[in-house]
């Protein structure tokens, strides 16, 4: 007589893993990732090769993604919510991986969500904190007597062409901005209160002026500009602007925004700082601090300025904003930012809020 033994479908399938394991089949490699603004986080940066899990988690406030990409793979997770996590499991050879966000095509990478995980053969695979971080991993530092010849990026820009004065008032893209807002948190409500009356609108008038500058991209802490800003607003007052420090922290909408980068995709849609500028390009942008005149006589030593050099935004004519995504337009387009510095009273530039526009600019790379 035959008898049948009833197994539970659970139970089976436990007794299958245990006995998996048993026999020896390797389990993939736990690794934990955390995405914030602006970081990527691993809970070892060393593994044996083979089969791995990354348990992502977004920390962060506005959506981010994770790609892994090496030894001919190049795998990436979908947008990821502020607060969400998933998992990804992939098979990794031997080598040396970069580990970052791609949202906004690269954009986040560029600020910083970016690092490597070293796959060892097996028995090569180290524990967890064994120096590597995304900071050292983007800001290699060179030593020894060569250090000094090790080129900088570096670029210089000079104005050109017709300047405007950008004044205060409504947002002419606020029904396309409005979705994008959602995902700023504590700061929407000031951001929504630009959408009424901000400084990117069509309200414009023309001024003068010149700009000419040299900005360094060195690493988070050791960016630097150089450059000297002389222009006149509608009011007949003569303005001038020194920059020499940049400024890496304190920056609106985003702290962690600062210093010098080349080569970003932000703005508008791209869920990178204030969706309150169409989507742009840039060649170069930077965030700094002036020593600002009026008539000669000095307002500040801390101005806070931040300059673009971008897409064009603006038809000619009116030089009212002339797209949503301006990000295929050539980059020739010069703004500049002035506010003032933190606990400083405001200075006389209407509405507090200026950006000159050069729409021919000029640039060049520098060696270093």
């Amino acid at each position: 007589m035959m008898y049948a033994l009833a197994v539970p479908f659970r139970n089976l399938a436990n007794s299958l893993l245990t006995a998996a394991v048993l026999a020896g089949v390797p389990q993939p490699v736990p690794v934990t990732a955390t995405l914030s603004e602006w970081k990527v986080e691993l809970s070892q940066h060393r593994i044996a090769s083979g089969a791995v899990t990354f348990t992502i988690t977004n920390a962060g406030s506005i959506p981010h993604a994770f790609e892994v990409a090496g030894v001919g793979i190049e795998q990436e997770t979908a947008v990821i919510q502020p607060g969400e996590h998933l998992t990804l499991t992939l098979t990794l050879k031997p080598g040396t991986y970069e580990v970052y966000c791609p949202v906004g095509e690269d954009s986040h990478k560029k600020l910083g969500m970016d690092t490597r995980l070293v796959v060892a053969g097996g028995s090569d695979a180290t524990s967890p904190g064994d120096g590597y971080n995304s900071t050292a991993m983007r800001e290699p530092r060179a030593t020894g007597p060569m250090a000094a010849a090790v080129p900088l990026p570096a670029v210089q820009v000079t104005g050109g062409g017709p300047v405007i004065q950008i004044l205060p008032g409504p947002f002419p893209f606020p029904d396309s901005a409005a979705p994008i807002l959602h995902a700023f948190g504590d700061e929407r409500e000031g951001l929504e209160s630009q959408v009424k009356n901000g400084p990117y609108s069509n309200n414009v008038a023309p001024a003068s002026g010149t700009f000419t500058f040299t900005a360094w991209d060195k690493g988070a802490v050791r960016d630097s500009v150089d450059g000297i800003v002389e222009f006149s607003t509608q009011d007949g007052a003569r303005w001038k602007l020194v920059l020499d420090r940049v400024q890496t922290k304190d920056v609106l909408h985003h702290p962690r925004f600062g210093g010098v980068i080349f080569g970003l995709y932000y703005h508008g849609v791209t869920q990178v700082h204030t969706p309150l500028v169409p989507t742009i390009n840039s060649g170069v942008a930077l965030w700094a601090f002036g020593h600002l005149y009026e008539n000669g006589a000095l307002v500040t030593d801390n101005a806070m300025v931040h300059v673009m050099l971008v897409s064009r935004t603006r038809r000619d004519g009116d030089f009212a904003l002339a797209c949503w995504d301006c990000s295929k337009n050539k980059i020739e387009e010069l703004q500049l930012q002035i506010l003032p510095g933190p606990g400083e009273p405001k200075f006389d530039a209407p509405g507090g809020f200026l950006f000159v526009n050069w729409e021919r600019s000029h640039s060049r790379k520098l060696a270093s």
